[in-house]
């Protein structure tokens, strides 16, 4: 996700805040190794269908973008509206990114990236997958995850809203093999939206 970043930025506003859970996170750390709270997030990203959410990104060059992202069990699409047209979809242990403005296709091997984490079906947080840490903060709850057989990778952090004992995804952190890290902040998140048969079809143009 970091090699396609487009040129310009938004106004930097209130867009530029980095994802408060993470930060909320990292302010007060919780113990680590909570096999409860592995298990819990496991079945939150097994069992949620249908996710819609806002979606305010940041690029490793600083450039911001927002738009809206859709989220299925082995899927994901973030379709952008700003700073101009694009579309990433994630499945199939692939990812395509389309830029209309540049007019250029990007695709990679999920493999290699740490969001490809995010995306195998099931999700399992043990073996293949090395949960580094959990901490927790008021009301959130934050998980950062590597490849076991090759940590260098990159780390996936993935930050939730936990309420009354029910998770919600609104912040994902990307820090790729070179150290450029993406994050997303995610609002508005909606979950039960049934998507077409060929949504999250990598060949979708815009």
């Amino acid at each position: 996700m970091t090699a396609a970043a487009p040129h310009r930025a938004l106004p930097r506003r209130a867009l530029l805040a980095a994802p408060l859970v993470l930060a909320a996170c990292q302010a007060a750390p919780g113990p680590t190794g909570g096999g409860r709270d592995v298990a819990r997030i496991e079945r939150y990203l097994n069992d949620t269908h249908g996710l819609t959410a806002h979606v305010v990104q940041t690029w490793p060059n600083g450039t911001v973008g927002a738009g809206t992202l859709f989220y299925e069990p082995g899927h994901l699409r973030l379709d952008y509206d700003t700073p101009h047209p694009m579309r990433l979809v994630a499945a199939g242990g692939h990812v395509v990114f389309r830029d209309a403005a540049q007019q250029s296709v990007t695709r990679m091997n999920l493999s290699r990236q740490p969001l490809g984490l995010l995306l195998t079906t099931p999700v399992h947080l043990a073996g293949a997958v090395t949960v580094t840490a959990i901490q927790h903060g008021a009301d959130v709850l934050q998980v950062s995850l590597a490849r076991t057989d090759n940590p260098s990778q990159g780390l996936l952090t993935l930050g939730f809203s936990d309420f009354a004992g029910q998770l919600s995804l609104v912040a994902i952190d990307i820090l790729d093999a070179r150290r450029n890290r993406t994050r997303l902040h995610l609002t508005d998140v909606g979950t039960g939206r049934i998507f077409p048969p060929d949504f999250f079809s990598l060949s979708t143009p815009l």
